[in-house]
C-alpha cells in the first residue's frame, strides 16, 4: 500500500496531526501513530468489508460501530465508525454528505478540548474514505481506554457508596467540560466512561462528534439543555429508578 504524506494546514486540522493518503483513505494521524498508517488503513478496509478484524471486537460503542485495534508495535486503539441514527440509518447507515468531513471537525474539537484539560479519550487521529465527490465514510480514532460506560457501571456495582463516588466523578468531569467551554449536546449515560484511576475511578467524556467549543464557559440555557438531555437519558434507561434513585439523579442534575 502506498503512503503519501501531505502538508496539512492548521486551519483544516490541528497542528498535532499530519495527513496521509493510504489506498482509498485519507488519514489524519498523530506523529507517534504515523508509522502505522498503512496497517491502520488495511484494518479499516477489513472492518468495512467484514465488520471486524482479527484484532477487533465488533459492535461496541456508537451504534455498534466501534472496535478495538492493536497494531504491531503500536498502541491499542479504539476506532469508531461514524454511523447515523434514527430512521435515516436504514437508508444511509454510515454514508455522509459534505466536503468538510465530520471526523475532522471532531478531531479539531477533541484536540483542543484535551489541551483545555477536559477529561476525554486521548485523540489519535481520524480517517475518511471518499465514495464520490461530497460523499464519504468516516472514522475517529482514540487511544483505547480501560473501563465501561457509566450505565454499565451502575448496573454492575451494587455498592451505593461506590455508585455515589463514581457519579460525583462524572459530575466533576461534566463541570470541567462546561467550564472549559465544551458544549456537548448529546451527553448521556453511554458516553460517560468510567475508568480505573489509581485505587479509585475517573470519568472521561466520549463521542464529541456533535460537540462544539466556545470561547467562554457553557452556561445559561445551553447548560440547562445539556442537563435535561442527560436526565432524559437516565430516566429512559432506568424508568423505575432501580439503579438511579432520586439522590443519584440529583448528583447528575447540574442545571
Amino acid at each position: 500500500m502506498n503512503i503519501a504524506k501531505h502538508p496539512t494546514s492548521r486551519a483544516a486540522v490541528s497542528r498535532e496531526f499530519s495527513r496521509f493518503s493510504a489506498g482509498p483513505y485519507q488519514l489524519y494521524l498523530r506523529a507517534d501513530l504515523a508509522p502505522h498508517a498503512a496497517a491502520l488503513a488495511a484494518a479499516l478496509g477489513e472492518f468495512g468489508a467484514a465488520g471486524s478484524t482479527g484484532n477487533a471486537n465488533r459492535g461496541v460503542g456508537n451504534r455498534g460501530g466501534g472496535f478495538r485495534l492493536t497494531l504491531p508495535g503500536g498502541p491499542e486503539l479504539f476506532v469508531r465508525r461514524a454511523r447515523r441514527g434514527g430512521a435515516i440509518r436504514r437508508v444511509l447507515d454510515d454514508l455522509y454528505f459534505g466536503f468538510h468531513p465530520r471526523p475532522l471537525t471532531e478531531l479539531i474539537v477533541t484536540a483542543e478540548a484535551s489541551r483545555r484539560g477536559v477529561p476525554i479519550a486521548e485523540p489519535m487521529g481520524a480517517a475518511v474514505r471518499w465514495v464520490a465527490p461530497g460523499l464519504y465514510r468516516g472514522f475517529f480514532i482514540t487511544r483505547a481506554a480501560t473501563g465501561m460506560t457509566l450505565w454499565e457501571f451502575l448496573r454492575t456495582d451494587d455498592d451505593p457508596s461506590v455508585r455515589a463516588h463514581v457519579l460525583e466523578r462524572a459530575r466533576e468531569a461534566i463541570e470541567t467540560m462546561l467550564r472549559e467551554g465544551l458544549h456537548h449536546p448529546d451527553l448521556n449515560l453511554h458516553n460517560l466512561f468510567v475508568t480505573p484511576h489509581g485505587e479509585s475511578f475517573a470519568v472521561i467524556i466520549l463521542d464529541l462528534d456533535k460537540a462544539r467549543l466556545r470561547d467562554g464557559p457553557v452556561s445559561g440555557a445551553a447548560r440547562r439543555r445539556i442537563a435535561a438531555r442527560l436526565l432524559r437519558s437516565a430516566n429512559k434507561l432506568d424508568p423505575r429508578g432501580r439503579f438511579l434513585d432520586s439522590a443519584a439523579l440529583s448528583i447528575l442534575n447540574f442545571a
